[in-house]
């Protein structure tokens, strides 16, 4: 089934088409099919978007039902090496896992470096398992403006584990933990360091603390660590919360704890919904997603409108030439936007 009944669209420089999806195949779970269906949902194209639309409005009954994994850390700590490992054990355990990878993007041309397939060798060639790189483009957190849709595209597909790995800058981590149910933060041997190099707010977001490299030489510097985690995690945690973050010993290399770690992730699934707060959680992350939307449109429109882009050079000399102050400036700017 197609559903732009329109044939393929082509951009008008002579680039290669994008046709729509075919959404039975989709749903079959074809893996060429979902990665065109991603690649439509981020396109910047307005006829693109307006499809991208139409595809998840489709595919909404389809969705919901996977365990949603945000998996961050400091740049080092062996997320990539970490998510192969648990994929390829989830997948021998009967899951279809769909990794979104979100890349860091080049500072010049925008694009991502994309090496996060290299380094998943196993699971990447696993047919039960979808890894799909993403240029963060900038975006704070490291998560790509359409990882939600893509998250959503994957459930529809039929995958029921979907692992979201960040860039882990620590810029606003907050963004993950608004697309998945449960939050990793895997940190290295040596907490001293890595505990001033990881926001406390990263900390207080985390419902699991996974220390890893956790074998071999590392294996002291690891159980100190956790152990200060955990001290931290004391003073952090309000008495009575539903849900206490444990911290785990793992090693993504040997595959120590990765068992542990999965059976967290289930636990921590049980006691949510056993306090109807799964759902709760889903719904709120709803009404953000909503709200973020909202103001990607104003953010477009501020980028897109032909009389902002006009006058716009006359209001940056104005707030140069201190002639025009900055409330001036962005209350004139808003009301060519009606706001």
């Amino acid at each position: 089934m197609r559903l732009d009944g329109a044939g393929p669209q082509r951009h008008n420089t002579g680039m290669r088409p994008r046709p729509s999806p075919d959404l039975d195949k989709l749903l079959a779970g074809d893996r060429a099919e979902l990665a065109r269906a991603i690649t439509l949902v981020e396109s910047s194209r307005a006829d693109h978007r307006a499809a991208a639309r139409q595809v998840i409005e489709a595919v909404m009954p389809r969705t919901g039902r996977a365990i949603r994994v945000g998996i961050t850390g400091v740049p080092g700590v062996g997320k990539s090496t970490l998510i192969d490992a648990l994929g390829c054990l989830l997948v021998e355990a009967g899951h279809r896992v769909a990794v979104l990878a979100v890349d860091p993007s080049s500072t010049r041309t925008g694009g991502a470096i994309l090496g996060d397939k290299t380094r998943m060798a196993r699971l990447a060639t696993d047919p039960a398992a979808f890894i799909r790189p993403s240029p963060s483009s900038g975006t704070l957190g490291g998560i790509a403006g359409r990882t939600r849709e893509a998250m959503l595209l994957c459930e529809a597909a039929g995958y029921d584990v979907v692992l979201v790995e960040t860039v882990g800058v620590g810029q606003s981590e907050t963004a993950v933990a608004d697309l998945t149910d449960i939050f990793v933060v895997l940190a290295l041997p040596g907490a001293g360091d890595d505990l001033q190099g990881i926001k406390k707010g990263v900390i207080e977001l985390a419902d699991v603390i996974a220390v890893n490299k956790a074998d071999g030489p590392g294996g002291e510097r690891a159980a100190a660590a956790a152990a200060d985690y955990r001290a931290a995690l004391h003073i952090l945690v309000p008495p009575g919360a539903l849900w206490t973050p444990p911290v785990l010993l793992i090693s993504g290399l040997s595959g120590t704890g990765l068992d542990g770690l999965w059976a967290k992730v289930l636990e921590h699934r049980r006691v949510l919904e056993g306090a109807g707060e799964l759902a709760a959680k889903r719904r709120q992350q709803d009404l953000k997603w909503m709200w973020a939307l909202v103001e990607d449109r104003i953010r477009h429109r501020l980028r897109t409108d032909p009389a902002i882009r006009d006058r716009a050079p006359a209001i940056e000399a104005a707030l140069a030439d201190r002639s025009l102050s900055p409330a001036a400036a962005a209350d004139e700017i808003a009301g060519m936007l009606g706001l």
